[in-house]
């Protein structure tokens, strides 16, 4: 008889390299480990997939998805200015829908009837992982080792020695680290005391801001609001995000220490790095402010939004994402043109912007000699404007004189 078949959501970490046998074990399935890259450095896939086979999985397939993740996910998070809580550029929940992809396309492949992940009960990824797979694989059972069945680390410890696996756990940082093209999240350890500063070893994508450095200088082009140019080099999103992680991460930007609202219900003490996503959604939103209409400007406003929302609740593959994709798409048509950063102790400061689709009109918005504003409309447009709010203040009147 055939055994069943689980993919594995793999990182090549304690808990989901411990998972592929503790699996197997409960539920007599071959494992197949799925590792995709999406940017998060570290150790070579290759000797990841070795780790995985060593582990006792049946079969691994390693993705690279690093253009992938630049083209269809950080850049739509750009087009949509994606700031969840107006600070958190969504590094992690951007990844966890590219994976379930993958992870239901190796189902689909392989045959599997389950899928499985190494996420707690208490974060966010559960939900992104297990939303998403009953949106691509609804067919799939899903197994949370780590939630479900009492995987502690103690535990998971315990695991890999008995059975000899080749993991090191000896040498524990005391932080949770996820990392990827766009950007690192870094929580627990003393971080988890919101008064107390972090400490300087958190951080590995940025420089010190405060350090002395001559400034960086760099333009920026888009179109349609997707970034294709740096100083007049025309890249692709991969090797832009990868450019701006180097050379806005010198320079200390994206730093981000903040309390976040998880979807479980939880206030967390968040650390982030993400110099290129903070410096490309800095300079998007600047070139927007010059051509995008102001209705359309503020409705967007409101769309993004919700679109983060959407994002960071695990709702990547719901029609209502789709929907505003859409909306967005629109919207960006006119956002073409050029935006000069400078880059300098922490900060990304756009400091020029233009467009032949701009929407400024020096001849409007001069006082000098030139100015081709009728400044005599103004009055009657003024007083209609504020007859709705000038009537109800004097019925308001009226009424409490009575």
């Amino acid at each position: 008889m055939t055994a069943e078949k689980v993919v594995l959501a793999y990182s090549g970490g304690l808990d989901t390299s411990v998972a592929i046998g503790w699996i197997a074990e409960r539920t007599g399935a071959d494992v197949i480990a799925v590792a995709v890259d999406v940017g998060q450095g570290g150790e070579d896939m290759d000797a990841i997939r070795k780790r995985a086979l060593a582990c006792g999985a049946a079969d691994v397939e390693v993705v690279d998805a690093r253009a992938e993740f630049a083209a269809a996910y950080c850049v739509p998070a750009t087009c949509a200015n994606a700031l969840y809580m107006d600070r958190y550029p969504l590094i992690s929940a951007l990844s966890r829908p590219l994976i379930v992809t993958h992870l239901a396309r190796v189902a689909a492949a392989k045959g599997a009837t389950m899928a499985a992940h190494g996420c707690t009960g208490k974060g966010n990824d559960q939900v992104r992982f297990e939303v998403g797979l009953a949106s691509l694989a609804p067919g799939l059972k899903v197994l949370a080792p780590v939630r479900d069945s009492g995987m502690t680390r103690d535990k998971a410890i315990e695991f890999a020695a008995a059975k000899g696996l080749p993991i090191d756990v000896t040498a524990r940082s005391p932080y949770s680290i996820d990392q990827n093209l766009w950007g690192r999240s870094c929580e627990t350890g003393h971080l988890e005391d919101i008064w107390e500063a972090p400490h300087d070893d958190v951080w590995a994508y940025t420089a010190d801001p405060a350090q002395p450095r001559e400034p960086d200088e760099l333009v920026l082009r888009f179109a349609a609001g997707v970034p294709t140019a740096i100083d007049g080099r025309q890249l692709d999103p991969l090797e832009i995000i990868t450019e701006l992680n180097q050379r806005a991460g010198s320079q200390g930007i994206g730093r981000i220490d903040m309390v976040e609202d998880r979807l479980v219900g939880i206030k967390s003490r968040e650390i982030y790095e993400a110099p290129a996503a903070v410096t490309l959604i800095t300079a998007h939103s600047e070139l927007e402010s010059v051509c995008v209409e102001l209705d359309l400007a503020r409705f967007k406003r409101q769309a993004e939004q919700r679109w983060t929302e959407l994002v960071y609740d695990g709702l990547w593959f719901s029609p209502l994402r789709r929907a505003l994709d859409a909306f967005i798409a629109q919207a960006s048509a006119p956002v073409s043109g050029d935006v000069r950063m400078r880059l300098h102790g922490g900060r990304a400061v756009v400091t020029g912007r233009r467009s032949d689709a701009s929407l400024y009109d020096y001849r409007l918005a001069t006082y000098d000699t030139g100015d081709v504003f009728d400044q005599s409309l103004s009055k009657g447009f003024v007083e209609l404007w504020g007859l709705p709010s000038k009537t109800a203040a004097m019925r308001d009147r009226r009424l409490a004189d009575a």
